[in-house]
């Protein structure tokens, strides 16, 4: 079974070509996108109980992924998050990884590493 992914992208040109990527090498299917904070809390809430992987950025159109984040109160939803960012630092590496997401990647120098993880755990169950 395909995997469903919702992704977290400001960059309409990145968010474009991340879903075509994730589309096509990890055998998964972007099933929705947003660019805010806002929408991307409001689309995750709508879809609590659904078996999709979060895909998102760090710092947003409006907003932040760590707001995302911390709206969702279920730790096991963060479980479903990896973080895809140019801000990659090591303090953010860990305070992401503090909120229980997956991984978190680098856009610029670990996107390869992004796309094995996906396509290698597209088929892994994701917790409810």
């Amino acid at each position: 079974m395909t995997a469903l992914v919702f992704l977290v992208e400001d960059d309409p040109d990145l968010r474009d070509q991340l879903t075509g990527l994730i589309d096509h090498v990890c055998d998964a299917k972007v099933v929705a996108t947003a660019d805010t904070e806002a929408a991307a809390v409001s689309w995750i809430q709508d879809h609590a109980r659904d078996d999709i992987l979060i895909v998102l950025d760090l710092y947003l159109k409006a907003g932040t992924g760590f707001g995302v984040l911390e709206s969702m109160h279920d730790a096991s939803a963060r479980n479903r998050v990896i973080i895809l960012t140019n801000s990659a630092s090591g303090a953010n590496r860990a305070r992401c990884l503090a909120l229980g997401v997956r991984a978190v990647y680098d856009k610029t120098a670990e996107l390869e590493a992004f796309l094995s993880y996906c396509g290698e755990h597209r088929h892994e169950e994701l917790p409810r």
